[in-house]
């Protein structure tokens, strides 16, 4: 059984037991979180598409750690003009396990 969910923009095939990086969630380390956003549901040979969600569906998953990912540099450079510019960043993460998919 897996399931397609939306969370900080994004999309995610998740499964039970899946350990995933997602964007910054709210929530201790150790606590639930429930991801109602629920695009596809699969089990086995039934398949429930949601327009856009699933009315009823959620996915609930365990916060394992926060962190920030590397560092990404952006460089910005204009030939012949002077002009040189040099930036960094790193996003916030939120590490999850995926504990259980509920429909209905």
């Amino acid at each position: 059984m897996y399931a397609v969910i939306k969370t900080g923009g994004k999309q995610y095939k998740v499964a039970a037991g899946d350990k995933l990086k997602v964007e910054k969630l709210a929530g201790d380390v150790g606590s639930t979180v429930v991801l109602d956003k629920v695009l596809v549901i699969t089990d086995g040979d039934n398949t429930t598409i949601g327009a856009p969600i699933i009315a009823g569906a959620k996915v609930n998953a365990t916060v394992v750690s926060h962190g920030r990912a590397d560092k990404v540099m952006i460089f910005k450079f204009r030939r012949r003009k002077h002009y040189r510019k040099t930036q960094g960043h790193r996003q916030s993460f939120t590490e999850i396990q995926i504990d259980k998919i509920a429909a209905k």
